[in-house]
């Protein structure tokens, strides 16, 4: 039955007893979908659509017309297409259960990480709440409650967030590079990632992710020197000098490690060397010392944590290589 403005009256029965109940015009109800929509990159919550003023029944006039979509128990996509990008976060904080907020590296993206690319969403929520399985989801139980960024989509802080992302990485690199873009991207103060990595208790990666978290946040370009020294020895190489001072028309330069008779140069970077103007400083050094005619062999602290005996060789061969120039070198010319 209609009241003539358009909109629809619908008896319906609750306990027994007849109840009217409103249904607005299609009018209505597209600009209350889109309007809610918009918050949350093209889906509604099916409580938010209930609060401005949309029933049940009208939320399935326009699914049953293929003008919305369902796309879950709460979530209703205020369209003909399916969730993409941030509506899948809202979908799957929505549909998981009470209390969910984004993890790991969803909630670093979430807040702004750009270079990883995940392939599920991570969740976490209370261990007592009720949890659904949601599909493209991973859920995390969590006992104690996370400390959540109370603006916009629920996410759990990025420091820890970042930690998480780092346990459940694929991989032992994609662990390190979650870790690496979070910090180079300003997501996470040094000081707050250390911080929370000093409060993990237990952890499957605890020592590849302990080293890597003291190498960027510390900038501990001595510990990689000391690490380069020790996996010299073991490979039979000399013991290189460290902090090899070299003079130049700008000014002294202080090389990580060197073998000063073969004119071969290793500089050991730390995860601080992507920053700001750090490469820009380290190619004036490197090329400063290159005409001055030393070979500089570059190593990330990081190389050295992921795959050490990759560069190890190169080190190797570059010595062996200009141990046995030496004589030539050395050889005055003639005539």
């Amino acid at each position: 039955m209609h009241d003539g403005s358009g909109a629809g009256v619908r008896l319906v029965r609750l306990d027994g007893m007849a109840t009217r109940t409103t249904r607005q015009s299609r009018q209505v109800r597209a600009r209350v979908g889109a309007s809610i929509a918009a918050l949350h990159d093209g889906v509604a919550h099916r409580s938010e659509l209930r609060a401005a003023g949309l029933s049940r029944h009208d939320v399935a006039s326009e699914v049953r017309a293929g003008r919305w979509q369902r796309a879950g128990r709460h979530t209703v996509v205020i369209g003909s297409g399916c969730p993409t990008g941030e509506a899948l976060w809202w979908r799957a904080v929505w549909e998981t259960g009470s209390g969910a907020a984004l993890d790991g590296a969803a909630a670093l993206l979430a807040a702004g990480l750009t270079g990883f690319a995940p392939e599920t969403i991570d969740v976490s929520l209370p261990t007592d709440n009720r949890r659904h399985t949601v599909a493209g989801v991973r859920r995390h139980r969590r006992v104690s409650p996370l400390p959540v960024v109370g603006v916009g989509i629920p996410r759990v802080r990025p420091e820890l967030a970042v930690i998480h992302a780092a346990q459940s990485a694929r991989s032992d690199r994609q662990a390190a590079l979650v870790l690496c873009l979070a910090l180079q991207q300003r997501l996470v103060p040094p000081a707050a990632l250390l911080s929370a990595w000093q409060g993990v208790t237990r952890s499957a990666r605890r020592s590849l992710i302990d080293s890597v978290v003291r190498d960027v946040c510390d900038g501990a370009q001595s510990l990689g020197e000391l690490d380069f020294a020790a996996h010299c020895r073991g490979r039979g190489l000399p013991e290189p000098s460290r902090q090899a001072v070299r003079v130049f028309p700008n000014g002294r330069i202080y090389l990580d490690v060197a073998w000063d008779e073969i004119g071969l140069v290793v500089e050991i970077d730390g995860g601080h060397h992507a920053l700001a103007l750090n490469p820009v400083d380290d190619a004036l050094r490197q090329n400063e010392v290159v005409l001055g005619s030393e070979r500089v062999l570059r190593i990330p602290v990081l190389g050295l944590r992921l795959d050490p005996n990759a560069f190890l060789n190169q080190v190797v061969r570059a010595h062996r290589r200009w141990s046995r120039e030496l004589p030539e070198r050395l050889a005055p010319a003639s005539g």
